[in-house]
């Protein structure tokens, strides 16, 4: 009943008290200690809720009988997961597990430095999936190139094109391969009539306010643009706005606008209107998330039942294949499953913590974290494509976990919708093209302390010169003052950082 009730009333608990429950001499002894009367090692787990409300026992039981473990989990809800942390890394009130997914926080970082988590680098090659995470992952998860905990997988690259294909065949035109075919389609889906209602009331594209995750920055992709930055071979570093590509994407951008081919609001629109709009039937054109069109098409449902959607990942500015890029700002890293050494106390434990993490990498486990039990949960055919038959209980008893997955891509089991296994196919494949960001695991103090509002310069400008308010020698002035009010100093820190890293 303790171990129950530790889960339970974590999230009521005050914050001195709730980090300080997660210690491993509270309960059953740590992963490293002699095993509790049923046999089983305690894992004491520090871990982020994305959901309202924790996960209920029915799917726990099962991973921990497949992990052979009596797992305790302290749970932090999202929002306050950085006062939080801060709090429990001041105290050194851990647990053998915890999850850091905000891994350019100072307080996390430093701790990371000083040695307060094991560096496991050395260690992973002991265990088979955890082998499997590749040398790139591995290094973008490092700081000072050392890794002080197992890469939280996630999709490298997720983003393309999303089309209304019932659109394309109304007018005859092909799925567009190219920037000049994509436009040519908004033009097209702009100035005729693809629903056939005699009315000219639709656009191409339908965006949002969102420079990186709206259609801008998957465009730049296209158009060539580094991701965040870019590291010339003598270690010299550009911003990504200082590139050839952004500025061709600011005039894409701008001709799109100036044709009526996006909507006129785009910079001042939700995600959520964004996508109800296009679900409406509004406009043809979403770039996103590529398993953003399962939603998009059930949402369509009883207002556009006609609709059809066809997925792109491969837009070229050049029609060259050898040109196929698509951003990732995080590189596929989603944090660290971290283990600090005062609760982790020497090697043997750390394997054994390690193990568990292995063991959570199994297609047993991601199924059961993802999709539940199944008979219970959902019903999967002979080619593990699954359906969820009671979409409330998985709500309540899988979802919460689903944030918690070490690894998320490359199981066979999938969706059996569709267009989501198809969003997940191209996913896949956007990791071979994928374009990384060579400074995710450096540090920039500058950076951390001004780069968010720093930003707000150039992101003020790039809108602005694709409403046509500025020139390009406006934009070019806006770059200025950004390096000169701490953009200068935090070029001059990565590129230290990096020379320090790779010599």
């Amino acid at each position: 009943m303790k171990r129950r009730s530790f889960r339970m009333i974590a999230l009521t608990l005050g914050c001195g008290l709730l980090l300080s429950a997660c210690s491993g001499n509270q309960s059953g002894g740590s992963a490293g200690e002699a095993p509790a009367a049923d046999g089983k090692a305690t894992v004491t787990w520090l871990n982020i809720l994305h959901t309202p409300s924790p996960p209920t026992e029915t799917v726990l039981n099962k991973i921990e009988e497949a992990t052979n473990t009596n797992i305790e989990f302290s749970w932090i809800p999202d929002a306050s997961k950085e006062e939080r942390l801060n709090t429990s890394l001041a105290s050194d009130s851990l647990a053998d597990i915890v999850t850091l997914t905000i891994l350019d926080n100072s307080s996390v970082r430093n701790a990371l430095k000083a040695g307060v988590f094991w560096e496991v680098g050395p260690y992973l090659d002991e265990f088979p999936n955890l082998a499997a995470i590749s040398p790139e992952m591995r290094t973008s998860a490092s700081i000072d190139g050392k890794l002080y905990g197992v890469p939280m997988q996630k999709q490298v690259a997720r983003n393309g094109v999303i089309i209304r294909k019932d659109w394309l065949d109304k007018l005859g035109l092909e799925v567009p391969r190219t920037t000049d075919e994509l436009m040519e389609v908004a033009k097209a889906f702009t100035e005729q009539d693809p629903d056939g209602n005699g009315v000219k009331d639709t656009t191409g594209f339908m965006d949002r306010s969102d420079l990186v995750y709206g259609a801008f920055k998957t465009l730049s992709s296209y158009f060539g643009t580094p991701s965040v930055w870019s590291v010339s071979e003598d270690g010299k570093v550009t911003p990504e706005f200082e590139s050839e590509g952004y500025i061709k994407t600011m005039d894409y951008m701008k001709q799109l606008y100036e044709g009526g081919y996006i909507n006129k609001d785009f910079a001042v629109t939700a995600k959520t209107d964004q996508q109800q709009n296009f679900s409406q039937g509004k406009a043809g054109i979403y770039v996103g998330a590529l398993f953003d069109s399962k939603n998009l098409l059930n949402d369509a449902r009883g207002v556009q039942d006609n609709m059809e959607l066809v997925l792109v990942n491969d837009i070229t500015s050049t029609g060259n294949e050898s040109d196929r890029a698509i951003w990732s700002t995080t590189n596929g890293v989603g944090g660290l499953l971290s283990f600090p050494r005062s609760e982790v106390k020497d090697e043997e434990e750390l394997k054994r913590v390690l193990k568990f993490v292995n063991d959570l990498m199994s297609e047993e486990v991601y199924a059961l974290m993802t999709y539940g039990i199944e008979g219970v949960h959902y019903t999967a055919d002979e080619k593990k494509a699954v359906t969820i038959t009671d979409t409330s209980l998985w709500e309540q008893e899988v979802q919460p976990l689903a944030g918690s997955r070490p690894k998320e891509p490359g199981y066979e089991i999938h969706d059996a919708n569709p267009l989501k296994a198809e969003a997940d196919r191209l996913i896949q494949e956007n990791t071979e093209f994928a374009v990384l960001n060579p400074m995710f695991s450096l540090e920039s103090p500058t950076f951390s302390s001004q780069g968010s509002e720093l930003q707000k310069i150039i992101t003020d400008a790039t809108y602005k010169y694709i409403l046509g308010k500025i020139s390009l020698d406006d934009f070019k002035a806006a770059v200025s003052s950004w390096r000169k009010a701490g953009g200068d100093q935090i070029i001059a820190e990565y590129e230290a950082a990096y020379k320090a890293v790779n010599g």
